[in-house]
């Protein structure tokens, strides 16, 4: 995985660029070793002062550092008033930089590849972000990629299909990740609609019928998100219904396979024999090749989807084909875990596929990237295995996956919009729930604060008079107090901190662990409410965390 490093930003013209793009100060970056000229439009800022003696000298670091801070600036998951000018401003910057300044750049997330890498031609894809929509649109919705040929070809891919299947509907885009929306409006020129953008059109455009299909690989954090912002249209929109992710619903456990799993299981691992030259999943076996296949992998309760998806392939007698994800969530599927099953099942061969929906910076960099901790470096330094090749290829440029995707959304028009009263109040848990405990799922915006993987994301909810206290069991007993409420309330004379528990969690394989517990007011259901923790460091860090309405009854 990319490692980033932090640098310090030098020089009294960094803030004329910063400047620049939320002031509407303008900023001509010089090459001559002179300090950058900052306009008005009334004249230079040191208008009627000596021209001898003003300029200063900056180093190409200096230079570098400083369109660092620029691209930093845009590396956020928020849009502002302010996102147009520094996107435009950092690509200015960049493009006054020599070559070897430009190698020079490094910051919090900021590298040369933000702006130098060559990931194909932007013009060959289409934002669908046009307005004379009609009353009836499929907006599909991805977490988006900012490599131009993967986004033509499998968003694109899945959007192009959709749209033939349904020729009297206007088929419109939205990306849920700002960052990437951000990196190619300042890259490429080309503007992508976030999800505030694209529903806020079709408000505007008068849409009565909106069908919303995900192209997320199942219900995990990021349709959570998006539901979450559906809400907030629910009287804005006449219908709002949404279709199925991939791979349809998660299901309990690991034995749980669907028909949306078995095909996508089907598909992935018939692409990848025939890319490496095989005539089927069973050449490849006999040939002793095992084809990998590397998903995201989440802390969210949807991670038992991988597992499932490792279950199918077993079930359809791909004995060769084993599932990985980036983050190692589930534990089994970590880049060691699936070295070690590849092994000790003999294969000395080994093709890395990316088991997403499109083929973008994990497939790029962390699956087939040359550095240290991709994961074929990891699998050639092994010395395990024989060769170890990549494919970079999305689920979303599969014709049969495309197809999965028409027929999700085709389900979704004839199914019951989501955006009824009842449906609405249900959705925000504004339905009274009777006094007892319950089973509920507790998700933070954190892959260091999470319940114990034993307890699967859940928590136990107590509802009594009205209050709501959730229970959980945390990963370890590095937490020391938490707050309900900001990292800056904690801190302040007469808060209330809430102290540990100790609990005990037993383990798939049989083991237990002592870990911290805490006991969480809860001001309400499927909305984010702030959690503040302090750590043995003894330094308060704040966090957004949540509870869904999807509640069981505790026995």
């Amino acid at each position: 995985m990319k490692k980033k490093i932090a640098v310090t930003i030098l020089g009294v013209s960094m803030a004329a660029l910063l400047l620049a793009g939320c002031s509407g100060v303008n900023v001509n970056i010089n090459t001559n070793g002179t300090q950058p000229e900052a306009q008005t439009g009334e004249g230079t800022a040191d208008e009627g002062a000596s021209d001898e003696g003003d300029a200063v000298e900056m180093s190409d670091l200096d230079r570098a550092n400083e369109v660092a801070a620029l691209i930093d600036a845009i590396y956020v998951q928020e849009r502002t008033d302010e996102t147009d000018a520094q996107c435009s401003a950092a690509k200015e910057a960049w493009d006054a930089l020599t070559d070897e300044q430009k190698e020079l750049v490094e910051g919090e997330f900021a590298d040369p590849d933000y702006f130098g890498r060559d990931t194909g031609d932007a013009s060959k894809d289409d934002p669908l972000n046009g307005d004379d929509i009609g009353e009836d649109e499929i907006l599909v919705v991805s977490f988006g990629t900012s490599f131009n040929d993967s986004r033509t070809e499998d968003i694109g891919g899945v959007e192009k299909a959709i749209a033939k299947a349904n020729p009297d509907w206007s088929v419109r885009r939205a990306f849920t990740a700002q960052i990437i929306i951000n990196h190619v409006q300042a890259r490429d020129n080309e503007k992508i609609d976030n999800m505030t953008q694209a529903l806020d059109r079709a408000v505007e455009n008068g849409v009565k019928r909106l069908v919303v299909q995900p192209t997320h690989l199942m219900h995990g954090a990021e349709y959570d998100e998006m539901m979450d912002a559906l809400a907030g249209y629910a009287d804005k929109i006449g219908e709002i219904r949404v279709a199925e992710p991939l791979l349809g619903e998660v299901g309990n456990d690991a034995s749980v396979i669907n028909e949306d799993k078995k095909a996508v299981s089907e598909y992935v691992a018939a692409a990848a024999a025939a890319d490496a030259g095989f005539d089927g999943v069973d050449a490849a076996a006999d040939g002793g090749t095992a084809l990998v296949l590397m998903g995201h992998g989440t802390a969210h309760t949807a991670k038992v989807t991988y597992d499932q998806m490792q279950t199918q392939m077993e079930d359809l007698g791909y004995k060769n084909v084993f599932i990985g994800t980036v983050e190692g969530e589930p534990e089994d599927t970590a880049c060691e875990a699936v070295m070690d099953k590849v092994a000790e099942a003999g294969y000395k061969k080994v093709i890395l596929r990316p088991l997403m929906v499109v083929a973008g910076d994990h497939a790029n960099n962390d699956m087939a990237g040359d550095e240290d901790d991709s994961w074929k470096s990891m699998f050639t330094a092994s010395g395990k295995f024989d060769s170890v090749d990549t494919q970079i290829a999305g689920l979303g440029r599969i014709e049969g996956v495309q197809e999965i995707y028409v027929n999700h959304t085709k389900t979704a028009m004839d199914s019951e919009a989501i955006n009824n009263a009842d449906a609405s109040a249900a959705s925000k848990g504004d339905a009274a729930i009777e006094d007892g405990t319950y089973e509920a799922v507790f998700t933070t915006d954190s892959s260091m604060f999470h319940v114990n993987e034993a307890n699967d994301d859940k928590g136990v909810l107590t509802v009594k008079d009205g209050q709501m206290t959730i229970h959980v069991s945390l990963a370890g007993d590095g937490i020391v107090n938490l707050f309900a409420g900001t990292a800056e309330d904690a801190q302040k004379d007469g808060a209330v901190l809430l102290e540990p528990t100790e609990d005990e969690v037993t383990y798939s394989d049989g083991t237990t662990e002592k870990v911290a517990g805490f006991d969480i007011p809860v001001p309400a259901l499927d909305e984010e409410f702030d959690v503040a923790l302090i750590g043995t460091k003894g330094k308060w860090y704040d966090h957004k965390v949540k509870v869904t309405s999807d509640l069981k009854k505790a026995e």
